[in-house]
């Protein structure tokens, strides 16, 4: 099963990127936060602080991932191609 889908780009989850250091994505819902915080950090070889998860009103699964200190989340964002 594969994990993360696609990431969010909007204005909210940008400033997030440049203020908090999190990156916002769309899941899978069968997904577990240990499975998103395995599957991101072998992907982008990035150390991920911990993993929060909710489920929309469109009823998908919005993982809010929060990088640490020493990941920039603009730096992943580039590779993404978001910022």
């Amino acid at each position: 099963m594969q994990a993360l889908m696609y990431p969010i780009a909007t204005e909210k989850a940008i400033s997030m990127i440049e203020k908090d250091n999190i990156i916002t994505y769309i899941v899978d819902m069968r997904a577990t936060k240990q499975q998103i915080k395995k599957e991101f950090e072998s992907t982008f070889n990035a150390k991920v602080a911990y993993v929060r998860t909710a489920i929309t009103s469109k009823n998908k699964k919005k993982a809010t991932i929060k990088l640490a200190p020493q990941v920039k989340a603009s730096d992943i964002a580039i590779k993404l191609k978001i910022v």
